[in-house]
C-alpha cells in the first residue's frame, strides 16, 4: 500500500510516497481502507517544524474517512463495510480532557495519520460517518468541524440570537459560521479578501469586516453590535489577534482560543479579562461523544463542509503548500 511519509527531516519537500505492508487487525482493532483526508494548520505545523526528530518517520494527516475492511477479535461496535471517521485523539472517547487522552493519542504524530491507503486503529477510536456526506466531506469533520462544534456548542452553550465573531475563512471558521447559522445565531466574519467575504455571506454571514481596510476590527465588531460586543469569538489567530478579541467581546462573553496563526505569546491585558467577566476556553478538538453529537446536527440540518480544493495523494506537497499560502477558503482535501 502507499503511505505519505515524513521520513528523515521536517519540511514539505521531505514528504514522500512509500510502499508499506497492509496492516492486520489485532484484538479490539479494525483495519480501514482510507478514502479521503483533509489538511489542518496542525498538519502543516507538524510537517514543517514538528519539533521532536525522535517522532520521525511518521504519516501525517489528522483527519480522514475510511471503510472498515477487517474487524479484529472482540469488536462489536463496528462491522465490515461501515464508513467511519477516526477520532483525532484516539484515547478521548467521552468526558472532559485529561492529559493521557490528548497529545500521546493524536493522529498524524505521534500516531501515524490518515495519509495512507490502509490503517489499523482501535475500534473505540472512531465514529460512524454522517450519512448525508460524501467521503471527502466526512474527512473534514474530525478536527476542524469538531473544534468549531465544541467551541460554540459544548463550551460556549450557543443559543439562538447570540452573536458569533469568526476570524478568517479557514476550516474551523467556516464550520463555526455554518453551525452558528444552523442554530439561529448572528455571524460576523473577518477577512482581508472581499472575494472571501462575499463567499462567506453566501453561506449566511450577516456582517463582515475587511481587516486590511479596518485594522481595528475589534472596534468595528463593537459598532456592529451597538457597542455591546459579541457573545462568542472563535479565536484562531493567536498572539496578535487575542488582545483584539478581548476588546471585541461583550461583558460576560466567551472566547474560544483555538489557533496560533500569528504566534504563541504576547502581552495580554489581564484586567480586561476579569473586569469584563470573560470566559476563555482553550479548545483542542473534542471527544468521540462530542463528534457523535455533532454528526447528528450535521445530518439533521444537512450541513455540508466547504471544500476549497481537492488533490490526489501523489500531489500532497501541493496541498500542503496551498495550506501554507493561507489562500484557501474552507478545507483542503486529499483523495486517498
Amino acid at each position: 500500500m502507499r503511505a505519505l511519509v515524513l521520513e528523515n527531516d521536517f519540511g514539505i519537500d521531505n514528504l514522500k510516497l512509500k510502499e508499506r505492508d497492509v496492516p492486520k487487525a489485532g484484538p479490539g482493532q479494525v483495519v480501514l481502507k482510507m478514502k479521503a483526508g483533509s489538511l489542518n494548520f496542525r498538519d502543516l505545523a507538524t510537517v514543517s517544524y514538528g519539533g521532536n526528530p525522535q517522532l520521525l518517520p511518521f504519516v501525517p494527516l489528522s483527519d480522514g474517512c475510511g471503510e472498515v475492511v477487517e474487524v479484529g477479535e472482540g469488536v462489536t461496535r463496528l462491522q465490515k463495510g461501515d464508513r467511519v471517521a477516526p477520532s483525532f485523539f484516539q484515547g478521548w472517547q467521552s468526558g472532559g480532557p485529561v492529559a493521557e487522552n490528548l497529545g500521546p493519542t493524536a493522529l498524524g504524530s505521534p500516531i501515524d495519520g490518515c495519509a495512507q491507503e490502509y490503517m489499523v486503529l482501535s475500534a473505540e477510536g472512531m465514529s460512524k460517518a454522517p450519512s448525508n456526506l460524501s467521503d471527502e466531506e466526512v474527512a473534514c469533520l474530525p478536527c476542524a468541524g469538531l473544534t468549531a462544534w465544541r467551541a460554540l456548542v459544548v463550551e460556549g452553550s450557543l443559543k439562538a440570537g447570540d452573536t458569533v465573531l469568526v476570524l478568517g475563512t479557514g476550516g474551523v471558521s467556516i464550520f463555526a459560521l455554518q453551525f452558528a447559522k444552523a442554530m439561529g445565531a448572528r455571524v460576523i466574519v473577518t477577512s482581508s479578501s472581499d472575494e472571501k467575504i462575499e463567499r462567506a455571506k453566501k453561506l449566511g454571514a450577516d456582517d463582515a469586516i475587511n481587516y486590511k481596510e479596518k485594522p481595528d476590527w475589534e472596534m468595528e465588531a463593537r459598532r456592529l453590535t451597538g457597542g455591546r460586543g459579541v457573545d462568542h469569538i472563535v479565536e484562531v489567530g493567536g498572539a496578535d489577534t487575542f488582545p483584539r478579541s478581548i476588546a471585541a467581546a461583550r461583558v460576560g462573553g466567551h472566547i474560544a482560543v483555538i489557533g496560533i496563526l500569528s504566534g504563541l505569546t504576547r502581552d495580554v491585558n489581564v484586567a480586561a479579562i476579569f473586569s469584563q467577566n470573560l470566559k476563555i476556553s482553550g479548545i483542542t478538538v473534542g471527544s468521540r461523544t462530542h463528534f457523535e453529537e455533532m454528526s447528528r446536527a450535521v445530518v439533521q440540518n444537512d450541513i455540508h463542509p466547504v471544500i476549497d480544493k481537492r488533490f490526489p495523494l501523489a500531489q500532497a506537497q501541493e496541498a500542503f503548500r496551498l495550506m501554507q499560502s493561507a489562500s484557501h477558503f474552507g478545507k483542503i482535501v486529499l483523495d486517498i
